[in-house]
């Protein structure tokens, strides 16, 4: 009976504590002094928010103790942040600045708590939900490949794989729904599987990020961010419709969410297909078709000792591997076969026109599909907090290239895998705060298809950092250091070469295609930088950081013909980490007629690894005849080495949107980069894909901004029009030997040959957009309208990183490859759906 009272006391003082809650309330107003009604106030690091009343009045309950950055943002004003202390009731005013652009104000990648962008060390730019919904793209990396130093490698429409500053691959981690991405995507014809649908906006870090996520970053982070929950007492809706021209792509969105009581859920279905798209040389670049479905759903609590949340995701994707194959007229054939009329050699056939527009990928294509729960948490701590964040991948990669098997994926990885990341975020002591945690992962992978290039194997990693921050007056310092230690096992496998199935060592017929190895990298971090904020909006930071990156397993262990390159490529299990150190500055002015900011940087990587070419004995390069288990032997070999690697570059930012003349606005950006190996010759000296210089140039006009009293803001809100210029210049620095390693060497053509070992050239387009907010008499948005127009000059053009740049010459033309995409129109409607306003 003791025991009961006791609980029941012990009870009643915990419900008694959680009522007694952490609150934010306060009022929202412009510089009139007029209530900014649906004004948006929320809370970054703890992922919650509330609305604006039409009083100007907001509250957030069910908030920790704590300081935290407090964000608010209402369309036509500029955003504002502040760090606000939390501790009972609290109240807070803000004032907001009209402006006419969305200006990014708060980054949280590679911080342990959510920041001003301008007081944050590393250089860092952010893709807004303004210009994903504004502009076109066939893929999540293709819609923010034009951030100031972001690129894209790309292999047709629907595959995109994102390079910062010259480095791609495996050296730029890619975050999403809060979690490191753990795919198979060691190949670059493996793309990022992510939902474009769900992501709200993204934060690309520019430079080594190891000091937070560990190995993989040394390139930088891609973090895609998804939607914010619903503020208090609100259900939301959404279905979104886009069409477009060019490739005949149709994606439908529904979604919808709500918070209650701090309770928050959402859900969200979409599907995508596309069918090849054309220029006007090739006509229908064949087989680049896809379709593409997502699903997800959210369901989180707030209370005052923190907030809990679950996000579950579902992604598929299959689409089309152009075979580049042509007549002697210039069109591009169909692979077929006909195992019954000659041993499954395969044939070519001229498609019909009906093919050509197919939404069904041919007999050669990839399927993937990837499967994430997340499970994010954050526990008050005193006035510090503990952020706990988990999540278990699944990764199915299927690839179906043999046409005397239609239906039976040859290559079929599986992968499951677990992240972790444990830290602690302490409370700020006279602008001092610090944190310190271990994140890491397991990842067990296995092939269940008959064509290995890679060894099964697993993966075991963790790392401890510490982090700390100190900001006075205008001054920001941060600083911090990282411990890595990485664990791969590679298996041991046999195959049957007759039956090509697994078996056991030294059998009849067996064939030793892997040998197991055990390979352990371990290596430090670190980063030093600074911000200041001088008067007038202009401010300097810059930071110096070192990054690990351990090698991937196909740098350790392949041993193979890779079917996308036609070369027999050799891992090497006794590589060392590459180690990255980099410097850069930043000047910048964020002011309310100009945002403005350049900034240099400088990268150089120990361990460097890349793929060379090995020479036989009697010159000319070396060819592996040995019969592996499908029967793909005579090929190149490239064998994985090392060496140092220099990158240096700038890239520069100017916005102009002045306050006297609301209704202008003007963007552009320059991006910079040169990448090389140091000490080695010509031929591989240039790193592969290291992208040209490029300009970009947006001219906004804002309707509803022009005259006093325009009629037509009764009617569409939020109208625009826009003309924008992507100049690309002409590439010299060459990777001679990427001909050769796509296998070009193997060809006749001359003329492919002298293209792959020439500079590609450079090229202008030009973009059109339009749009705005159809409403109702009373102000309630019914439709938003996107219209964009990209290539408006239908203009021919080969992309530097576009990989179809390799493909064989069209012997009508005498033009090699296959090149990007032309016009392309369109249209995006979006209708959003209110069931409960708070």
């Amino acid at each position: 009976m003791k025991n009961l009272y006791l609980f029941l006391f012990f009870y009643l003082t915990m419900l008694t504590s959680a009522l007694a809650q952490n609150a934010l309330s306060g009022k929202v107003t412009g510089t009139d002094g007029a209530s900014l009604e649906g004004a948006i106030v929320y809370v970054p690091d703890l992922k919650i928010g509330a609305l604006v009343h039409a009083d100007g009045q907001y509250t957030i309950n069910y908030l920790p103790k704590g300081t935290f950055l407090v964000q608010v943002s209402f369309i036509g004003y500029a955003q504002q942040t502040l760090s606000v202390k939390i501790d009972g009731a609290a109240n807070q005013d803000f004032t907001l600045l009209p402006s006419s652009i969305e200006q990014p104000e708060v980054v949280i990648t590679g911080n342990s708590l959510a920041t001003s962008l301008t007081q944050s060390p590393q250089q860092t730019s952010e893709v807004s939900n303004q210009y994903l919904a504004e502009n076109s793209s066939t893929n999540v990396i293709d819609a923010i490949a034009k951030a100031p130093g972001v690129s894209a490698m790309t292999d047709g429409q629907s595959i995109s794989k994102p390079f910062i500053r010259g480095l791609g691959w495996s050296r730029v981690l890619t975050v999403n729904d809060g979690v490191i991405q753990v795919d198979q995507a060691w190949f670059d014809e493996f793309g990022i599987e992510a939902d474009p649908d769900a992501v709200d906006r993204a934060e690309i870090l520019k430079g080594p990020a190891s000091l937070v996520y560990g190995s993989d970053a040394i390139g930088g982070v891609v973090n895609l961010i998804p939607e914010r929950p619903m503020p208090e007492g609100e259900i939301k809706g959404e279905i979104m419709s886009n069409y477009q021209t060019n490739n005949g792509l149709v994606n439908n969105m529904f979604k919808i969410g709500g918070t209650n009581g701090g309770i928050s859920w959402g859900a969200r279905v979409d599907y995508t297909l596309a069918h090849s798209y054309q220029n006007a040389v090739d006509g229908y670049a064949l087989n680049t078709q896809f379709n593409n479905f997502n699903a997800d759903g959210t369901l989180g609590i707030h209370r005052k000792w923190g907030y809990s949340q679950i996000h579950a995701s579902y992604f598929e994707l299959q689409t089309g591997i152009l075979d580049g194959t042509r007549d002697s007229l210039g069109n591009q054939l169909r692979n077929v076969a006909y195992p019954d009329l000659n041993g499954g050699a395969a044939t070519y056939e001229l498609p019909t026109l009906q093919e050509q527009k197919s939404y069904t990928p041919f007999v050669i294509n990839q399927r993937i599909r990837h499967t994430k729960v997340v499970w994010d948490n954050n526990f008050a701590v005193g006035e510090g907090h503990i952020t706990a964040v988990f999540s278990f991948q699944r990764n199915q990669r299927q690839e179906t290239n043999d046409p005397t098997m239609p239906n039976t994926p040859d290559i079929y990885y599986y992968s499951q895998a677990a992240t972790y990341d444990l830290r602690y975020v302490s409370q700020n002591w006279n602008g001092f705060d610090f944190s310190v945690g271990t994140n890491g992962l397991y990842q067990a992978s296995e092939s269940l298809g008959t064509l290995m290039l890679i060894p099964n194997y697993n993966i075991f990693q963790i790392g401890g950092f510490a982090i700390g921050n100190y900001k006075y007056k205008g001054l920001t310092l941060s600083g911090g250091i990282r411990y890595d230690y990485r664990k791969f096992t590679g298996l041991d496998h046999w195959v049957d070469t007759t039956t090509q199935q697994p078996t056991t060592p030294n059998a009849v017929n067996g064939y030793h295609e892997f040998q197991g190895f055990t390979s352990n990298f371990s290596g430090p971090s670190g980063s030093l930088g600074a911000a200041y904020n001088f008067p007038h909006q202009v401010y300097i930071k810059g930071d110096f950081a070192t990054g690990f990156r351990a090698p991937n397993v196909a740098e350790c262990g392949a041993n193979g013909v890779h079917d996308g390159t036609v070369v027999w490529e050799i891992g090497d299990p006794n590589l060392k980490p590459e180690i990255s150190l980099q410097g850069d500055v930043a000047v910048g002015m964020n002011s309310k007629d100009v945002t403005f900011e350049v900034d240099g940087f400088v990268n150089s990587i120990q361990h460097f690894i890349y793929q060379h070419g090995l020479q036989s004995v009697y010159g000319g390069d070396s060819i592996n005849n040995t019969l592996n288990a499908v029967g793909l032997g005579a090929a190149p070999v490239y064998k994985d080495t090392q060496g140092v690697a220099l990158l240096y570059g700038a890239e520069l930012s100017f916005d102009l949107h002045p306050m006297a003349a609301q209704w202008f606005g003007f963007n552009t950006t320059f991006s910079y980069v040169s990448g090389g190996l140091r000490n080695v010759a010509d031929s591989i000296k240039v790193l592969p894909f290291v992208p040209p210089g490029r300009i970009t140039a947006d001219i906004r006009i804002n309707l509803n901004k022009i005259g006093r009293s325009n009629p037509m803001s009764k009617v569409i809100r939020n109208s625009y029009i826009k003309f924008g210029l992507l100049a690309c210049f002409e590439q010299k620095q060459i990777y001679q030997q990427y001909a050769i390693y796509n296998g070009l060497d193997a060809l006749t053509t001359p003329q492919q040959y002298a293209a792959s070992m020439s500079a590609t050239p450079g090229y202008v387009l030009f973009n059109l957009g339009a749009g705005g907010d159809i409403v109702t008499p009373k102000g309630r948005t019914v439709v938003k309208i996107y219209f964009a127009v990209n290539n408006l000059a239908n203009t021919t053009y080969m992309d530097y990183m576009s990989r179809f740049k390799y493909y064989a010459v069209n012997l009508a033309t005498g033009r090699v490859g296959v090149f990007n995409m032309g016009r392309n129109i369109s249209i995006k409607l979006d209708i959003p759906l209110e069931f409960k306003k708070g």
